[in-house]
């Protein structure tokens, strides 16, 4: 099937291999992990998904309804800020309700108390490669800080949150992250039902130790008397997805450009916010170099340079890997250009365009 370009294209085969890696923890730990939706939140594969994972997790009302609707199972939500409309929205059909301050739990106990009630815990440590994604920065709002004062609100509680890491595959540092919150809230922890070690945890990196970090899990769980869940995003979709491009024109100036009929800005977002190139499935070293750049008016729309093994020319395709996480939620209508299509490739290989996109709906996103 020749399907036009841009489009995602998620490989149910690829999304499977993290699956199994996800299956298997749970098997040996215990733990359960809920799909993080402020990463990956294209439904088409969640009928595979739900097979493998025990529920979604959230960052918005309309995640966590999505996750209801869509994936089904747990329905964990939470919000950095609620207001009341989301409160009483989203405990119509919420498993677990996590507040993000004792002051948002002070305020809307009321009308959550008969759910499962949690509140996120800021350790102060964190794993992270950019300041921009580190839950535990200077003047971080996000999560309590101060131990009393959750002390104070454990009978409200069934569990707390903990989300520290951002990308963490070092397994060591891990472990001694895992150690600091059992030292610094044990006694906290053995009142509790569940806690939820949050997402950034890169367990299904090729080569992570997935057995030792399973039986640090296990080990932990049974300590402590809880429940663990992880919040796997990139982890869960990391590999599965690509962008998938066309060259529409080749410009000189000092170097060879050639511009594709996608964007950095509209279409893979993240690589913008964090100042990183594209990544392609099987990079070359040697060949012809161009500087692959979207066709926005952004002057930094650019992909990233690349070597090709044969002269790119108008029409040349070329596909940009790891386009699931933190990408197909993000992208946008900027300069009006083209939204990419959304295609599938199923398990036993056939192709399938889930979604398409036209002025249509770019007039409606707009007033």
């Amino acid at each position: 099937m020749k399907i036009t370009t841009p489009y995602y294209l998620i490989d149910e085969n690829k999304l499977l291999r993290n699956m199994e890696i996800i299956r298997q923890v749970r098997q040996l730990s215990g733990a359960k992990s809920v799909l993080a939706l402020k990463c990956f939140s294209t439904w088409s594969v969640f009928e595979l998904m739900r097979q493998y994972m025990d529920g979604t997790t959230s960052s918005s009302l309309f995640e966590a309804r999505l996750g209801y609707e869509k994936f089904g199972k747990e329905t964990h939500a939470y919000c950095v800020g609620y207001s009341a409309e989301d409160i009483r929205a989203v405990t119509a059909f919420a498993d677990k309700v996590i507040f993000n301050s004792a002051s948002q739990l002070e305020r809307y106990y009321e009308l959550v108390k008969t759910k499962k009630v949690g509140l996120r815990v800021n350790p102060g440590i964190s794993h992270s490669h950019f300041d921009l994604a580190d839950p535990a920065r200077r003047h971080s709002r996000l999560g309590v800080t101060d131990k009393a004062v959750l002390a104070a609100q454990l009978p409200r509680l069934s569990g707390f949150m903990f989300h520290y890491n951002c990308e963490n595959d070092d397994y060591p540092a891990f472990v001694r992250q895992l150690d600091y919150i059992g030292e610094q809230y044990g006694d906290m922890l053995k009142e509790l039902e569940w806690i939820s070690l949050g997402g950034g945890i890169y367990f299904t990196k090729e080569g992570y130790p997935v057995e030792a970090f399973s039986r640090t899990l296990a080990d932990f769980a049974k300590t402590y008397g809880v429940q663990i869940y992880l919040e796997p995003g990139e982890s869960a979709i990391t590999g599965a997805a690509e962008l998938v491009t066309r060259v529409v024109d080749i410009v000189q100036n000092e170097i060879n450009i050639a511009i594709v009929d996608a964007s950095v800005e509209g279409h893979m977002l993240d690589l913008l916010i964090y100042r990183l190139a594209a990544k392609m499935e099987a990079e070359q070293t040697t060949g012809h170099s161009y500087m692959v750049a979207g066709r926005s008016c952004l002057a930094g729309d650019v992909f990233g340079t690349f070597h090709f093994a044969d002269r790119l020319e108008v029409g040349s395709e070329i596909r940009f890997a790891d386009a699931a996480g933190y990408t197909m939620v993000k992208k946008n209508w900027f300069n009006g250009l083209a939204m990419p299509a959304i295609a599938v490739k199923r398990l036993d290989g056939t192709l399938e365009v889930v979604r398409t996109f036209d002025y249509a709906d770019f007039l409606t996103s707009l007033s």
